[in-house]
């Protein structure tokens, strides 16, 4: 499953994403921010504009805007009890 379709308060891990369809600055930035191979997130949040643009991360103890087009590059398993 793609990030972007992630239920809300449902727990994942990010396995794979799809860089090279991501611009460089915005793979970096959001490596930087956690947001990479391995990170366990949830999804707090979904925009109220048409697309529910943009998603809302939980990613550790901070919470981070996501574009749909950068969760669609990112495909997660999803964790039973957050395990």
């Amino acid at each position: 499953m793609t990030l972007d379709k992630l239920p809300v308060g449902q727990i994942a891990r990010i396995v794979a994403v799809d860089w090279a369809t991501l611009v460089e600055e915005e793979a970096l930035r959001l490596r930087a921010l956690g947001v990479d191979v391995g990170s366990k997130l949830s999804v707090s949040h979904r925009g109220v504009f048409g697309g529910a643009d943009p998603l809302a991360l939980r990613v550790g103890r901070m919470t981070v805007a996501l574009r749909r087009a950068h969760a669609r590059a990112m495909q997660v398993s999803l964790l039973e009890n957050g395990q």
